[in-house]
């Protein structure tokens, strides 16, 4: 690759560029960018994930390199091909292809095994068999030196007769590990002799039941990328310390490759939590669904939700590439997702919390057609049919009794314009034994189709449906799981779960939409005028009933009152 190959200013320069860019120009690696996604298939990708996968595969391919997608799946008990297939239908959803096949660092186990044993040869590796509390206290602490496992010092001859026998499944789990013969004082804990293989007889999702032994993610991770040619190994900050294990164990075996570790800041997202674990329990406990609940922060969710995938990686750009803390604000996430849902989502008209209408002075029976466009400022989306009719529904909130100049809806007394229809005014509420409005009588000027009438003001515009021409749905108002802007911290001995949201969700049973509502695609994205943008959602819509999940607010209203 040449300096003419070099992508053109259109992305934000950093940090990890700079690097590309000198290591092009001197010619390493033979000018050649070939990065990798390395995820643990023990969970699905959240937001901090989405970060990662769009800086290894945007700078691949910016520098017409190439990027890998490896499973770094060297803890079988916790892992799964379901979570295999979720992460690769995500980073697809995303708008991302991989390199060639889809790689394993199990693949690499036969390769991985012949590199402990040449190790051991070389005498940097040893059998230890110290128990998992002998080796705790041995390995010392952030201020104290480790000391040596008396194992330490075994002979060549003993550390490979054992690890063969630990590999042909002699030895119950953690009666003995293979470790680096490194260094017990190094103030980097990380370089005190780690675990490079332990004994566990479980079954592998890939590799079946050849293996009783597994290498550890250290040793695995930086000796795949050197298998796979990668180049330049990019990782968030908390791998920083261990960026001289991965260089130790890179450079003392006969690998093709010698790759580079980068590290970069991760995507932290208020009002969200990333830990595995603790999404888990939240799973576990029955606080969301499940991985794709639409208030989780994994992709799965926020597909769900129907965040569009050109949003999150807007979101990823705005949020840049450095090594300082990278916390973003939720309505910074939810800007770009309004500003994408703007110009590509078509308008329709819902109803959330219907008010039954009967004008009074509109025929009977009759079913008036309307054109309303789909876009307003986008003519090639063009228009859809909407009907009026005698009786129609309104939104209870746009309807008050007594209201100031203000408010601009429909009064009593007052008039407004339905959305794209007539000016209709209103001259009785009917109330139920319970004192609840559950009916207005208004009467149309027939004269106001897409005219204002002359010497009246008009207090604003409403949306609503014909009661004849539309159809019952599900909405589902879905928020901010948390209250609290880092619900993890421990805030006055509370955990997470005590600021879960209690109006994280809000289901309405009786909204209602457009008729024509009934043709929408999974795909689609709609903006409900005046309510917000809405999909389908993929898991509890079907044919005979719809169920739209509200993807974002028309605007940022967190914490605030409407007047």
């Amino acid at each position: 690759m040449s300096h003419q190959d070099l992508p053109e200013n259109s992305q934000p320069s950093h940090f990890i560029r700079k690097i590309i860019e000198a290591d092009i120009a001197q010619g390493k690696n033979g000018g050649k960018v070939h990065t990798r996604f390395p995820p643990e298939p023990n969970g699905y990708l959240h937001i901090g994930h989405c970060k990662a996968v769009c800086i290894n595969f945007g700078l691949a391919k910016d520098y017409k390199g190439h990027c890998n997608l490896r499973f770094d799946d060297t803890n079988p008990e916790k892992e799964s091909e379901h979570f295999v297939n979720a992460i690769k239908a995500d980073i697809e959803w995303l708008g991302w292809k991989w390199f060639g096949d889809v790689h394993f660092a199990s693949d690499y186990f036969d390769q991985l095994y012949d590199f402990a044993v040449q190790l051991i040869k070389q005498g940097d590796a040893y059998v230890c068999s110290l128990s998992a509390d002998e080796a705790r206290e041995y390995r010392g602490t952030l201020t104290e030196a480790g000391k040596d496992s008396p194992h330490r010092t075994r002979s060549i001859e003993e550390n490979l007769d054992l690890f063969t026998r630990m590999k042909n499944g002699e030895f119950d789990d953690g009666a003995h590990v293979l470790r680096a013969k490194i260094d017990m004082a190094s103030p980097n804990i990380n370089m005190r002799d780690p675990i490079i293989y332990r004994i566990r007889k479980v079954h592998h999702h890939q590799t079946g039941d050849k293996w009783c032994i597994y290498p550890m993610y250290d040793f695995t991770h930086c000796l795949s990328d050197a298998v796979e040619g990668i180049t330049h190994s990019l990782c968030s900050l908390e791998f920083e310390d261990h960026r001289p294990l991965y260089d130790w164990f890179v450079n003392k075996v006969d690998t093709p490759c010698k790759p580079q570790q980068i590290e970069f800041s991760r995507l932290e997202l208020a009002y969200t939590i990333t830990s595995k674990r603790k999404l888990l329990q939240l799973i576990e406990e029955k606080h969301v669904e499940d991985w794709d609940d639409p208030r989780m922060p994994t992709i799965s969710g926020m597909r769900r939700r129907g965040y569009p995938a050109a949003a999150l990686r807007e979101f990823v750009k705005r949020a840049g590439v450095s090594k300082s803390e990278n916390s973003m604000e939720m309505s910074a996430l939810e800007v770009c997702i309004r500003e994408e849902l703007e110009n590509t989502a078509k308008r329709t008209m819902g109803v959330l919390n219907p008010l039954k209408v009967v004008i009074e002075n509109y025929p009977e029976n009759k079913l008036e057609g309307l054109q309303a466009p789909n876009h307003p400022k986008d003519e090639s989306m063009g228009s859809r049919e909407i009907f009026m009719s005698r009786e129609i529904f309104i939104d209870a909130d746009d309807f008050r009794e007594e209201a100031n100049k203000k408010y601009k809806r429909l009064v009593l007394d007052g008039e407004v314009r339905l959305r794209n229809g007539y000016v209709i005014k209103c001259h009785q509420a009917i109330k139920n034994d319970k004192d609840e409005i559950v009916e207005l009588r208004c009467t149309y000027d027939p004269d106001t189709l897409g005219v204002n009438p002359e010497g009246r003001k008009i207090r604003g515009v409403i949306h609503w449906v014909s009661e004849s021409a539309s159809m019952e749905a599900e909405v589902r108002l879905y928020d901010r799981l948390f209250t609290e802007a880092k619900p993890d911290r421990n805030k006055d001995g509370k955990t997470f779960l005590d600021f879960i949201n209690p109006q994280s969700l809000v289901v309405l049973k009786n909204a209602r939409v457009e008729k024509n509502m009934k043709d929408a695609a999974v795909e689609d994205r709609f903006q409900f005028e005046r309510e917000g943008y809405f999909c389908l959602d993929t898991k509890h819509s079907s044919a005979s009933k719809l169920v739209f999940n509200r993807i974002v607010t028309l605007r940022d209203s967190w914490g605030k009152i409407d007047s």
